[in-house]
């Protein structure tokens, strides 16, 4: 999978360069940052919806949009895939793979920084989960 995501993210870089009316990503990248964190949050609700409706493939093919868009906005704002990797490792020896970290907890780079916690930044209705 991480094999996966580092091609998605290389032919990512190669078409947010092309043009926007031939190429999807391209048209996603140019309407900029709040358009791809609302087709984000729009796939994650649909795998959600399918998940209710216990549609295995659908849950699958929105699984892929949801992963895609993901790899758009990291490539925008600049995060790497290894970035999330790493902390996925951090938590795991933290926590367990199988668990996150509380909503409540400041990440260590939001600690030495000052800067707050993404988590305690968001809208009450969206760190209620």
């Amino acid at each position: 999978m991480v094999d996966s995501i580092e091609r998605l993210r290389a032919a990512i870089l190669v078409a947010r360069t092309r043009d926007p009316a031939v190429s999807r990503t391209a048209r996603l990248v140019a309407e900029g940052m709040p358009k791809m964190a609302k087709k984000l949050a729009e796939e994650a609700i649909e795998v959600g919806l399918e998940a209710m409706q216990n549609d295995r493939g659908r849950v699958i093919l929105e699984s892929a949009d949801l992963i895609y868009n993901l790899a758009v906005l990291w490539t925008q704002i600049g995060v790497s895939p290894d970035e999330v990797w790493r902390e996925m490792d951090r938590r795991e020896a933290l926590f367990g793979i199988a668990e996150k970290l509380p909503k409540t907890r400041a990440t260590p780079q939001a600690a030495a920084s000052g800067t707050p916690d993404i988590a305690a930044r968001a809208p009450a209705a969206l760190r209620a989960g």
